[in-house]
């Protein structure tokens, strides 16, 4: 009853301590994950403005907690949220790394920081403090401990524009990552993907494939060991292997949908016509047959593969959605780049959404591939992830 009782009256609390809970089980975060997209419930990226060590509730969201981090200690988030308390929200990376003791100044700590996003408030792209982070922590533990042996006694009371006028970062004006890029560091980061999901979008075509859900697969009271099962996913990392014993070659791969993912076994006759067909970011559908492990593993062994045909059922006009006051300048010539990287046969209209009325514009461009992952990546880091009607 009472868990009943805070899931409807507190949701982002109650999702918020779940998600602390499992710690580094990242199939739980998944279910937990999809489970808050399905109760409207954003969870919000990490960052060193706002975030703490665990996950918390911000409002009717929930804000990713920097502990749960690849490579960010107990010790490091604890020293950042200390010293944001004391000298201030962060303004820049340069700010940042003067406010922070020299424990956190850590070029792995850094550097899995802005993999995850956590620094994407600051207006830096992540791309850019990748390129110039271990140079910036090179200057910054110079300057500290220089500091910190007295160098700088003499103007104790200039302490912090010394350190200011000391240190120089600068940081170049690169394009960001590539969606897909930028995705999979997160996801390696974080153990999952956070601030959107390749196949976003693409739920209702996938399950017209899949039997069901991998999470309901590999529950602990799913298919029993030797159920023949369809799946249907992203592979978001494959290995290739020769067989010691037998010569013969063969595949490892993790397959992901929105709700979880599982490893995949592709051998023998079933490989062989297929080797060249697996690739890392492919959507897939695979019938197999359940293998459970005593330690609780499952593994799904291919039967057969296929790559589902995305465009089915999208023969219709394009709908794309955007607030008028996202509409500037820059933001339509971006838009028109993603447009012109996806023509096709498809009409474009967009709806522009303003306070009392919206408007409906027929654009002078045609799209192919519609429910592709990286059109729905591109346009939804621009517009948002709400950006298509379809």
């Amino acid at each position: 009853y009472w868990t009943a009782y805070l899931k409807a009256h507190y949701a982002p609390e109650y999702m918020a301590a779940l998600l602390t809970s499992v710690g580094d089980d990242k199939d739980k975060s998944a279910i937990y994950l999809n489970e808050c997209r399905r109760m409207g419930i954003t969870v919000l990226p990490p960052d060193v403005n706002e975030s703490a060590l665990n996950f918390t509730p911000v409002g009717n969201d929930i804000r990713f907690g920097m502990g749960a981090i690849r490579n960010v200690g107990v010790n490091a988030v604890e020293a950042m949220v200390a010293a944001r308390e004391k000298e201030g929200a962060y303004t820049s990376f340069k700010d940042y790394l003067i406010k922070v003791p020299a424990v956190v100044c850590n070029k792995r700590t850094i550097e899995s920081l802005i993999k995850a996003g956590a620094f994407d408030s600051l207006n830096h792209h992540r791309r850019a403090l990748a390129m110039i982070h271990e140079e910036a922590i090179d200057s910054v533990i110079t300057l500290k401990r220089n500091e910190a042996i007295g160098q700088f006694d003499l103007f104790a009371g200039f302490e912090e524009a010394e350190s200011e006028a000391s240190l120089s970062i600068e940081i170049p004006d690169l394009p960001e990552w590539e969606k897909k890029d930028k995705l999979s560091f997160e996801r390696d980061m974080l153990g999952l993907y956070v601030s959107d999901h390749p196949l976003q979008g693409l739920e209702g075509l996938l399950s017209q494939h899949a039997d069901q859900s991998i999470t309901s697969i590999i529950a602990e009271d799913g298919p029993h060991d030797g159920a023949i099962v369809t799946i249907s996913g992203m592979i978001t990392s494959l290995s290739r292997r020769i067989a010691k014993a037998s010569g013969n070659a063969y595949a490892r791969a993790e397959i992901e949908d929105l709700g979880g993912s599982m490893e995949v076994m592709f051998f023998g006759q079933v490989y062989g016509p297929i080797a060249s067909v697996l690739a890392e970011d492919l959507i897939v559908v695979v019938k197999g047959r359940l293998q459970r492990r005593d330690d609780g593993a499952v593994t799904l062994n291919c039967m057969e593969l296929s790559v589902p045909d995305l465009s089915e059922g999208t023969n219709g006009p394009v709908l794309i959605s955007m607030p008028t006051h996202k509409a500037t300048e820059a933001v339509v010539m971006e838009l028109g780049d993603v447009l012109r990287n996806h023509r096709g046969n498809s009409e474009v209209r967009l709806h522009l959404q303003g306070d009392t009325r919206t408007e409906v514009m027929a654009l002078p461009v045609h799209l192919a591939e519609l429910t592709s992952p990286s059109l729905f990546g591109d346009l939804k880091v621009l517009l948002g992830p709400t950006c298509l009607d379809n």
